[in-house]
């Protein structure tokens, strides 16, 4: 890979799948690029392999710095949608977004290698070689992440239905009220989480159990959503719908579905307008 056009291309899914934030990746592989081009490019002999290493050392360190709201305790990554992705952005290397949320469970670099191995099909040997440590080190630190995430109840192998049809039934259920078909549809753990960024008062930021979860969906929607218009879009290859007042969009609902069962596992709820300025 040369510096040109198609950099950004190449370094963005790194950095974002570390860092969960469009503004936050842009700005690693801006600094990045930028040291580079000022101080490295003529000692550096595979300039692909340099600069993603990087970025995902700068995206790490950014992760460990990184604050929450003041009294803010769900966080959630900024959405990309990748049915017609930017063309800055390789939309088949950004991680689904169930994935990006239980990688919060994890620190800066098992966060890392977990991405490599999972989404960049990395050998053992090619995270050593990016983190400077033994295979054995690698082999650990993914071990760990996988325990970790495993430990929160992950089906992280497993897909999620993108079909329409299931939203649009979902959103039926939540118009009419119907709680007893609607708990139907939702897992027996399922959770419902909701980012306002501090920015943007949410009823509740997280609420779990099937009954807790469909009164709090059909109130949400009386309270809030009930004059919205509805689209239909996939975000980070995952079913979500977007809430819109006029053109104005005030909520995107992301649904995490198991394709065995068929039930939503998880509804993430961005409300937070700097992570939906994009959409």
């Amino acid at each position: 890979m040369g510096i040109s056009k198609d950099y950004q291309t190449t370094l963005f899914p790194y950095a974002y799948n570390i860092l969960g934030s469009i503004d936050d990746a842009n700005d690693v592989i801006q600094d990045v690029m930028a040291n580079y081009i000022e101080h490295n490019r003529d000692t550096v002999k595979n300039e692909s392999a340099y600069l993603i290493k990087s970025v995902i050392n700068k995206s790490i360190n950014l992760k460990k710095g990184a604050k929450k709201m003041a009294g803010q305790t769900t966080w959630l990554p900024e959405p990309i949608a990748t049915e017609k992705a930017d063309q800055k952005i390789n939309s088949q290397e950004v991680a689904s977004y169930a994935i990006l949320v239980l990688l919060e469970y994890l620190n800066p670099k098992e966060r890392a290698v977990f991405i490599l191995k999972e989404a960049f099909n990395y050998s053992h040997q090619e995270i050593a070689e990016v983190f400077s440590f033994s295979v054995d080190n690698s082999r650990q630190l993914l071990s760990r992440a996988k325990k970790a995430l495993n430990e929160q109840g992950s089906d992280f192998n497993s897909g999620s239905i993108s079909s329409n049809d299931f939203l649009q039934e979902y959103v039926d259920l939540i118009r009419k009220g119907e709680v007893r078909i609607l708990e139907e549809k939702l897992s027996e753990h399922i959770t419902y989480q909701a980012d306002g960024g501090g920015k943007v008062k949410v009823l509740r930021e997280f609420t779990s159990g099937i009954k807790a979860v469909s009164r709090s969906a059909i109130k949400v929607y009386n309270l809030f959503l009930k004059k919205c218009r509805i689209e239909f879009k996939q975000l980070n290859h995952t079913p979500a719908l977007l809430f819109y007042k006029g053109d104005k969009l005030i909520v995107c609902q992301i649904f995490n579905i198991n394709t065995g069962t068929g039930k939503i596992n998880n509804i993430y709820s961005v409300v937070d307008p700097q992570k939906l300025k994009r959409l």
